[in-house]
């Protein structure tokens, strides 16, 4: 059983492991030993997940999730199949607590009197600049 937070606890059977060849370092084992850990966790269908977590998991999963809804994490960092494999189960777990946060709503705000009043003399700074940049013959005048 992984405990991703306090509340969010997911069982180990929901966890699908497949070992491959992996790039990268190993000697003369990396043609022969297969330490490349790939873990499919169901997203859509986990019954462990509560409904509002599995949404923002789906949208921070992004490229990582199948269209079946299942997230798809590669580890191939190390040289031994057990760390990788235990390097996927953190990255799973590092997702799952960001998902679990939930975000802080965004509160309305006015700009200040102070503000309002800075924009507008800089509109009218700038206006004057573009003033002076006119012909003398072009002052009120439209083509």
């Amino acid at each position: 059983m992984l405990r991703a937070t306090p509340n969010i606890h997911i069982p180990e059977h929901e966890l699908r492991f497949q070992f491959k060849l992996a790039s990268g370092p190993g000697g003369q084992n990396v043609n022969k030993v297969t330490t490349a850990a790939e873990l499919r966790f169901d997203v859509a269908r986990s019954p462990s997940l509560p409904e509002p977590v599995r949404e923002r998991l789906l949208v921070l999963a992004g490229n990582r999730l199948t269209q079946g809804g299942e997230l798809l994490i590669t580890a191939r960092r190390f040289r031994s199949q057990e760390r990788n494999r235990q390097d996927a189960i953190e990255r799973l777990i590092a997702l799952i607590q960001k998902a679990a946060a939930a975000p802080k709503p965004r509160l309305k705000t006015k700009p200040s009197r102070a503000a309002r009043q800075r924009r507008m003399d800089e509109k009218r700074r700038l206006g004057e600049k573009k003033q002076t940049r006119r012909s003398i013959g072009a002052v009120g005048e439209r083509e």
